[in-house]
This record gives structure tokens, sequence and C-alpha cells, in this order.
């Protein structure tokens, strides 16, 4: 079989996964953000039960395996009462993964913004949100965005394990069809142009037309 005769009888498959993998990408990424900004916060307070709190997040999402953490999502979770759907099931393990990463993305932007700025705010007597707000967080904000990128690249390329709790997804899709035709390379090889063209042609374009608009608000190109 041809490489354009694969692609006319199973390319609807893998673009049909290809979709599921873009959304599951997409709230991955939405949830991840969330969280990271929420506990990248908490990290930076002076309460001990606030810090502790995201700490210990933090550290056991970034010290175990996302397949693991997937595992006891979809398969455990019920054994307490609360039984989730394999496609949410599957989102909610990688942003909740990734979000652990990017906590500490966030805090260390924060932490990158200049003394000078935190000084200049105070002298302002602005209240601790409208700092962070109007101040603070647009700087670190850009300073983010670089590492920020390379995550949701990463995050793209997690999103592959939600097949095996049989989320529909493209590597679910490229091992169904392997499994019958037995057609790796043009099965494997098809699903890895596939990623990248997701990572290479949507993630990082965006990432870079998102780093230039910030830039321009803040003046730092014209």
């Amino acid at each position: 079989m041809s490489y354009i005769e694969f692609l006319t009888s199973y390319g609807p498959q893998l673009l049909e996964g290809s979709v599921t993998t873009a959304k599951q990408t997409i709230l991955a990424a939405t949830l991840a953000v969330m969280i990271a900004l929420v506990a990248g916060l908490m990290r930076l307070s002076k309460n001990r039960f606030v810090y502790g709190t995201a700490t210990v997040y933090i550290e056991i999402f970034r010290g175990t395996s996302l397949l693991v953490q997937l595992y006891w999502i979809f398969f455990v979770l019920p054994l307490f009462g609360l039984t989730l759907e394999k496609f949410t099931a599957g989102f909610i393990a990688v942003g909740m993964n990734l979000g652990a990463y990017g906590a500490e993305l966030v805090r260390g932007g924060i932490l990158s913004v200049p003394r000078g700025q935190w000084e200049a705010a105070t002298a302002l007597s602005m209240p601790p949100g409208k700092r962070m707000r109007r101040i603070i967080f647009p700087q670190a904000f850009l300073n983010m965005l670089p590492p920020w990128g390379n995550l949701l690249i990463e995050l793209l390329k997690g999103t592959a394990l939600v097949a095996l709790i049989s989320v529909a997804d493209l590597m679910f899709m490229a091992r169904k069809i392997n499994g019958t035709t037995y057609l790796s390379a043009q099965v494997f090889g098809s699903a890895l142009i596939i990623y990248y063209l997701m990572s290479r042609g949507l993630v990082t374009p965006y990432m870079r037309w998102l780093e230039r608009v910030m830039a321009r608000k803040l003046g730092k190109i014209k």
C-alpha cells in the first residue's frame, strides 16, 4: 500500500484523533494556566498554610509520573465516590500536572521583576492588588512567555498518554490502525508529523505573537 493510499483509507481516522488531541490540549492548557496562576501566587504568600498548600500540590504533581496521576484520577478516584468520564479525566490529569510546573514559572516570573518596580509602586501608595495587576504582573507575564511556550508544547505531547484510558485521540487512533494494518512506519510516521505540525504550526506561532503583543504594550518594541 502506497502512502497516498494509506492516507486515503485512514486519514479521516487520524484527523478525527487530531481534533480530539487539539481539544484535550486546549482544555488542559486552560486548566494548567489557571492552576499555575493561583498556585504561583500562593507560593509567594507569607501565610504558612497558603504557602504550604501550594508547595505540597506542586511537589506531588512534579515529583510523580503523569501516567500514574492519570490512572489515579480515572481508576482510583471512583473508589472514593468520584467518577470522571475518560475525556474529562484526561485533560484534568494533564492540566494539573503541567499546572504544577507552570506555578513555578509564575513565581519565578514575578520574582524576576526588578526590585525598583516594586518600590516605585509602593511609593505611589498602590494597594497590593493594584500594584500586582498594573505594575508587576504585566512585566512578569512577558518574562514567563518563552518558558510557557516550551511548557505548552510539553503539554501537547503529554496528551498522548490519554490514549491509555481509551480517549480517542491521535495516539489512540494510531495504535488502533496499527493493530489492524501493521503499517507501523506509515501510522506512527503520520502521527509524528501531525504532532510536529500542531506544535510548530499552532503553539509556537501563537506564543511568539503573544510575546510581541505584550512587548509592544510594555514599550519594549515599537
